[in-house]
Formats: C-alpha cells, structure tokens, sequence
C-alpha cells in the first residue's frame, strides 16, 4: 500500500513541477519586448472593434452553462448503452427515470426562458 501512496505522491509531484518550471523558465528566458501593436487586443486578424474588456450579458454565461450541464449529462448514455443487455428491465427504468428527470430539467429550462438569446 505504502509503493502505491509514494507513486501516487510522485506522479503529482512531477505533474506540478514541470508545468512550473516550464512556466518559470519562459519568464526568465523569454523575450521582453513589448510594442503597440502587441499591447493591441487579438480579434482574428480584424482591427479591433471595441475595448477588450466589454462585458458579456449573462444570456451568455448562462447558455454555456446549460450546454455543459446536459452535454454531460448525455455522456452517461454511452456506458448504459454498453451494458444495456446485462442490465435487464431495471436498467432500462433506471434510464427512463433518468432521461425523465434530464428532459423535465430541460422544459424547465426553456419554460424559464433560459434558451432565449435575446
């Protein structure tokens, strides 16, 4: 138990040391050199069309939230679908149960006017 902690401990050890380093040695070795048009804010190649720190509407934050939610909420799909035959008919309730839930959550959602982008 104690060979699998020290790993554990040394596998995350390395993973923040070297993202670190790596960080720190950019810092120091990297070029300083400033100009006006890299202090300029990046818009695809386009001039800029406004200041770069307008604040978006929460329709926005809120929309992207949503998507998250029931993008992930769908992922479970997958390792029922896999085992669907090994589950039986309870498995398959348990589905239901669970797309009943995502699809009220969903209504709700739209009732609420969440979806709107307006």
């Amino acid at each position: 138990m104690q060979g699998n902690t020290l790993a554990l401990v040394l596998t995350f050890t390395i993973a923040a040391l070297i993202p670190g380093l790596l960080i720190f040695l950019t810092s120091i070795l990297g070029p300083k050199r400033i100009t006006a048009v890299k202090a300029l804010p990046f818009e695809c190649g386009m001039p800029p069309s406004g200041p770069a720190r307008d604040r978006f509407p929460i329709k926005f934050y809120l929309v992207g939230v949503l998507f998250l939610v029931f993008d992930v909420e769908v992922v479970f799909f997958y390792p029922w679908a896999v085992l669907c035959r090994d589950l039986s008919i309870f498995g398959v309730l348990e589905m239901m149960v669970f797309i009943l839930i995502v699809a009220l959550a969903l209504v709700f959602a739209w009732k609420e006017g969440a979806l709107e982008w307006r």
